[in-house]
């Protein structure tokens, strides 16, 4: 049994202002599995105050310096890896090889490639007689989810630090557990106090006090759309930076010449991953018309290898995160049914032979329309649909065809006109021909799917701010 019963300010583990507890489900058992300490407005003020106080010297410091914090914080998470794949396990249902192959390698994989680009950024440039220079934007506030909680977390704290900001963040009362892990990580790291700083807290509570803090200089949320607009909506009045990465419903074009059945399979298996809880993950498939009967033969043939069960079964999908998340899921899989989609493979229901647990059943829709509420809207959860397309352009309108821009997915043998279809879709991370994630390159969306960018040197700038010497060079 975890108990997280403190938050991590100033440098060390404080009580909560007024100690509430709240259980953490552990979802594929549906038994606690531990407890975090609920914060509330004055918790995020004595955050916040720290981390004011931290910025004085942090902001100060050398890129060197800064580099030789996050090399710090590297080693020491290093050593917690296996520590951290548990909690993440525990927490939110990662199958035991998730967890250890993905989750937590991508989480380290951000601080990395932090530690490795910030030596080559340039904070100023000379034009003419005057020199710009990058500063750092001041008191951070994070707000991130439960389904990829070590990338989530990671990808905002290591640009944050790399650029001289201070950090309050608010992880997913959800899935606490690893958050906690890197906090004790950057403890023993040796970071100066208050220049990270964590609260556990709901939205409303710490969240929306972290929006709409005056002394909060930008806040950053990876999350719903409907999230991030009530984030937005908080900060307006003291007109602070919003960074936002939120909701998706990814277009998968697999264009006519190429290998329908290897495409579809690859198509099926990635919007699996992680249980299908994935912002960028490819839920919209989209293949020629005339092969919807290949597409359907294609897409059961690799959705039926697919095993369902708990994280240390070796099962390839675990459970959804929670009870809310899973009667969810099962509305919108019946709303398919209702609309007249075709089940190509699943349904609603718990896969055979688990009675308890938040498992789904992974579920491929096809001959969907685009206006069915299963193409429109981001299920997060293991299902699938296939759209048929008459000619690319009509691909190309389908896939932009959605409120959401975050990625899109392109395959086919002709380089050149995969190429073209990948300028035409927009999103702000295009995967071609199966390529797989690069945290190097940025990441974010367009539309709906936010603003701004993380992942790499790109994620640098939004937590910079500009400004201009004139005369300096003189």
């Amino acid at each position: 049994m975890r108990e997280i019963t403190k938050f991590y300010i100033d440098g060390k583990w404080v009580e909560a202002a007024d100690p509430v507890l709240l259980d953490v489900i552990n979802p594929a058992t549906e038994q606690v599995a531990g407890h975090v300490a609920i914060g509330n407005a004055q918790d995020v003020d004595i955050a916040v105050t720290a981390a004011r106080r931290a910025f004085a010297d942090w902001s100060r410091t050398t890129v060197a310096e800064r580099v030789d914090a996050l090399n710090a914080i590297i080693a020491e998470y290093q050593k917690r890896m296996g520590d951290l794949a548990a909690a993440v396990t525990e927490e939110m249902g990662a199958p035991d090889a998730l967890a250890a192959g993905a989750q937590v390698p991508i989480g380290l994989a951000h601080l990395m490639t932090a530690a490795a680009q910030l030596p080559g950024f340039s904070f100023a440039e000379d034009r003419g007689t005057s020199r710009v220079v990058k500063e750092p934007i001041g008191v951070c506030g994070f707000i991130t989810p439960w389904n990829w909680p070590l990338n989530q977390l990671t990808c905002k704290i290591a640009p944050a630090l790399a650029t001289g900001c201070t950090i309050v963040v608010k992880p997913s009362e959800v899935a606490p557990f690893s958050a906690a892990i890197l906090a004790e990580i950057i403890d023993t790291a040796g970071l100066p106090a208050g220049v990270f700083n964590l609260v556990n807290g709901d939205g409303p509570g710490v969240g929306a006090a972290l929006s709409s803090h005056p002394d909060i200089d930008m806040v950053s949320i990876t999350g719903s759309t409907r999230a991030g607009i009530e984030v937005a909506k908080a900060a307006a009045p003291t007109v602070k930076r919003v960074a936002q990465e939120l909701g998706g419903k990814s277009p998968n074009v697999i264009l006519d010449d190429a290998s329908l059945a290897k495409n579809v399979a690859g198509g099926v298996l990635s919007v699996m991953t992680n249980s299908g809880q994935s912002c960028n993950a490819p839920t919209r498939m989209l293949v020629p018309a005339a092969r919807m009967d290949e597409a359907i033969e294609a897409a059961q043939s690799v959705a039926d290898k697919l095993t369902v069960g708990a994280p240390d079964s070796g099962a390839r999908l675990g459970p959804v995160v929670s009870q809310a998340q899973f009667d969810k899921i099962q509305t919108l899989i019946q709303s398919g049914i209702d609309a007249g989609a075709t089940v190509a493979f699943g349904g609603t229901g718990r896969p055979d032979g688990l009675s308890e647990g938040y498992y789904v059943r992974p579920t491929v829709f096809a001959n969907v329309d685009n206006n069915m509420e299963v193409a429109r809207t981001e299920i997060f959860g293991p299902v699938l649909v296939i759209i048929g397309y008459d000619d690319v352009d009509d691909a190309v309108a389908i896939a932009n065809d959605t409120e959401y821009g975050l990625a899109g997915y392109v395959s086919g043998d002709d380089t050149d006109a995969v190429r073209s279809v990948a300028s035409r879709i927009r999103a702000g991370q295009i995967f071609i021909n199966g390529a797989g994630p690069d945290p190097s390159t940025p990441f974010g969306g367009y539309k709906q799917s936010g603003n701004g960018r993380e992942w790499s040197d790109y994620a640098f700038d939004d937590f910079l701010e500009v400004k201009s010497l004139l005369g300096y060079t003189v």
